[in-house]
């Protein structure tokens, strides 16, 4: 199945000049839906995985069923005051000022192989502030997996030393 036929675009959205992929139509698609999460799957099938960590909000739609397909656990990076236990945190820059990103201090034990899941890699900021989250725990990244590629924006630049792996690019 050609998954980037079933992936809309939304002109213009969120601002002028951008043009979205929305991959809802792909959530509700059941058969490409799966088909998604086992490309996915089968890139990494031969990792040493422990848990998925999964920025939010898309990475968690695309990190938890790819968790429980290979039996690992799945964890989630959330904005700040989302998390309920004690937390640390990372900051990056968007376009125009910065955000930050936090994780439970207790999510990822030292030594644990991780592999960070979204949905779309544009500029790579928002993953690279997950994996300093992760090594500052003491995790390894072993892989970074993406649904979507925005190879124009050389997110995977900003990534490097790093697998990175995705299954569509535009």
């Amino acid at each position: 199945m050609d998954l980037r036929t079933k992936i809309r675009n939304i002109k213009d959205f969120p601002k002028e000049g951008i043009n979205f992929k929305d991959i809802t139509t792909v959530l509700k698609d059941k058969d490409a839906f799966k088909e998604c999460i086992d490309q996915i799957a089968d890139q990494l099938k031969d990792k040493e995985i422990d848990i998925i960590v999964g920025p939010e909000a898309r990475g968690f739609l695309i990190g938890a069923p790819l968790a429980y397909k290979l039996g690992a656990g799945f964890v989630p990076v959330r904005k700040p005051g989302k998390l309920p236990a004690e937390t640390i945190s990372a900051e990056y820059e968007l376009e125009y000022g910065t955000d930050k990103l936090e994780i439970h201090k207790d999510a990822i034990k030292p030594g644990q192989k991780v592999v960070v899941v979204d949905d779309l890699l544009a500029t790579g900021g928002t993953v690279k502030s997950t994996v300093s989250l992760i090594e500052e725990l003491g995790g390894e990244v072993v892989a970074i997996s993406f649904f979507i590629e925005l190879e124009f924006l050389k997110g995977r630049e900003a990534l490097e030393g790093y697998e990175v792996n995705s299954i569509v690019k535009f």
